[in-house]
């Protein structure tokens, strides 16, 4: 039996890497599914891929307009949302010699501030028994240099989570974060400038990872699934896939 049979969910950042994965994922267990992006090549590759149960919304999650237009599109074509995954997100490596206020603001607005009002704007929407699914990073309780305004990005993610999990218990809305560690994408290796240097990012982070190797994408679906079906017990909780790196 398909675990999402006739769910509508949102998926933010969906129309590549872990967002595409978690869209195509929850398409196969019976879902329509919404996602946006604010490339629109890229979302018209992914509408195409996904078939006729996903809608394709162009817009940024750091604008409350795009915000108010995907909202009013949900609302025109489906009445409600039962599953919001609010993956959209950016990561720049900066050290705190390097950061910029450019840098720090730009990581805040997105991963933080469009996070916020993705989900405040989606609550008229939200059935009783929703299920938000913030994905966050497993960066967020290691300290690894390079990388402290994304990682406290994320960090707030998980307090979100909790806070908003208190908030919408009565309305039995369940609130976790999922936290990917390094999966095998184009944004795992953005900030390199060669591929030498990307071959030897990822020998860093294999060597790290107690499974050996690198995340696959669909396995952060999978996760991402859980949480928005079988999970039923589990609010305010961070469910961390990173093969044991920051675990062990």
């Amino acid at each position: 039996m398909s675990k999402l049979n006739g769910k509508i969910a949102l998926v933010t950042g969906g129309s590549s890497g872990i967002g595409l994965a978690i869209a195509r994922r929850f398409i196969q267990e019976g879902a329509h599914v919404i996602i946006t992006g604010r490339s629109p090549d890229a979302l018209d590759r992914a509408r195409t891929e996904l078939g006729a149960r996903a809608t394709a919304v162009r817009g940024d999650a750091t604008r409350e307009d795009d915000l108010d237009a995907l909202y009013a599109a949900v609302r025109s074509a489906h009445g409600r949302l039962d599953i919001l995954v609010a993956n959209a997100g950016a990561s720049e490596a900066k050290t705190l010699a390097d950061a910029t206020p450019a840098h720090f603001d730009a990581l805040f607005d997105l991963n933080v501030r469009g996070t916020f009002f993705t989900v405040q704007k989606a609550l008229p929407l939200l059935s009783d028994g929703a299920a938000i699914v913030l994905v966050a990073s497993a960066v967020h309780s290691k300290g690894l240099p390079g990388i402290g305004v994304y990682s406290a990005t994320k960090a707030a993610l998980r307090s979100f989570a909790r806070t908003w999990a208190a908030e919408l218990k009565d309305r039995q809305i369940r609130v976790n974060t999922l936290s990917p560690g390094a999966v095998d994408t184009p944004f795992l290796v953005s900030g390199t400038a060669t591929r030498e240097e990307a071959d030897g990012l990822l020998a860093l982070y294999r060597s790290w990872i107690p499974l050996g190797r690198i995340g696959r994408p669909d396995e952060i679906a999978a996760a991402a699934l859980f949480l928005a079906s079988e999970g039923s017990y589990l609010t305010g909780s961070d469910l961390v896939a990173d093969g044991g790196f920051t675990q062990l």
